[in-house]
């Protein structure tokens, strides 16, 4: 039964990251309203999800994200998934104490530039002093592991390793196994449980800024939600046909 439900709120993102599975952009759409994420994923907690997960385009950069918050806060464990650039705004970051979540992935995309590095692990530090628990999502490419390796030295020195997901970068300089390993110089980490396998996660299930589903954010297939409830969730997860990302590279470098 899935329990984890990722929802990514637009398509929207100041940003234009080549390697994004979201295709997020700074002309990016929106097409989910705050009622309707609200709604949508109150009727999943009432029926079995136990975790929700915003992400984008970049979540704070969505009108009504501390509306969406305040309300799945009290029923759930809530996270929230960012760049962490808007939170550079004082007014935006005091936003985010008052209407806090459980919990905020900031992503490092780029551990060759210091100048990220830094500020990320400047803002892992400062959030470490609030009652929002902090975690990086550190993405490894394969021409930068000895970067990669000093960065995840680096954030032990303020987090916990089960608070650093090292995510493996898809369509193109994808790390090998081993290489992850290395990162974590030799030592247990967390990953996407398809490091060595793909398969059909059990608890996880994801939900685009358009309004469809798979059983992983990566993958290609997504079906339309017919109605925004735990019911549609499930009709949408029984017509998808589960296939690699790898299957999307082609489609992903064309439309770059």
């Amino acid at each position: 039964m899935k329990e984890l439900l990722s929802i990514d709120l637009s398509n929207y993102c100041s940003k234009r990251c080549s390697f994004c599975y979201n295709h997020s952009n700074p002309e990016g759409a929106i097409m989910w309203k705050p009622a309707e994420v609200i709604d949508f994923a109150s009727d999943c907690v009432k029926n079995g999800i136990k975790a929700v997960s915003l992400g984008g385009g970049e979540p704070f950069e969505y009108e009504g994200i501390f509306k969406i918050m305040d309300a799945l806060y009290p029923i759930t464990y809530l996270s929230v998934t960012s760049n962490g650039l808007p939170l550079l705004k004082r007014d935006v970051f005091e936003k985010l104490l008052k209407h806090s979540p459980d919990k905020i992935h900031l992503t490092i995309h780029n551990p060759d530039n210091q100048k990220e590095v830094i500020r990320v692990i400047e803002q892992v530090v400062e959030l470490s002093k609030t009652k929002i628990k902090p975690g990086v999502n550190l993405l490894v490419s394969s021409y930068c592991i000895a970067e990669c390796q000093e960065v995840y030295a680096k954030l032990l020195e303020t987090l916990q390793s089960n608070q650093i997901i090292l995510i493996p970068k898809r369509f193109g300089d994808t790390p090998t196994a081993k290489q992850m390993a290395f990162v974590a110089n030799g030592k247990p980490f967390q990953s996407p449980s398809c490091l060595l396998k793909c398969e059909i996660p059990s608890k996880f299930v994801s939900v685009s800024w358009d309004k469809k589903v798979n059983h992983c954010s990566y993958a290609g297939g997504k079906e339309p939600l017919r109605t925004l409830d735990y019911a549609g969730l499930v009709d949408a997860l029984k017509r998808v046909v589960f296939s690699n990302c790898s299957k999307r590279i082609n489609l992903h470098s064309q439309t770059e």
